[in-house]
């Protein structure tokens, strides 16, 4: 399971506007979605230029699971993290 998750997130390093954009309370956050023993998973990231002196693509991945309360368990830690004053 581990080397599925680090070639996901090779692809997503790659490739960051490959996964689905959400909107709403999960605005900013991307989902991309791969397979691994006949499994749909799900990785939550939000990719974030920043500028200095060459361009540097920073990438906080959130969460990684089935689909099953994925969305749900997202969006409360994002708000835990808003209520600790936190970056979302």
């Amino acid at each position: 399971m581990q080397l599925a998750i680090e070639d996901a997130v090779d692809v997503v390093c790659d490739t960051p506007d490959i996964a689905e954009a959400k909107a709403g309370d999960l605005a900013g956050i991307r989902v991309y979605k791969f397979r691994f023993k006949r499994q749909q998973y799900l990785i939550a990231y939000r990719p974030a230029a920043q500028e200095l002196m060459v361009e540097v693509l920073v990438i906080d991945f959130y969460q990684v699971g089935t689909h099953e309360n994925f969305y749900e368990t997202l969006k409360r830690y994002l708000r835990k993290e808003i209520d600790r004053g936190e970056k979302p």
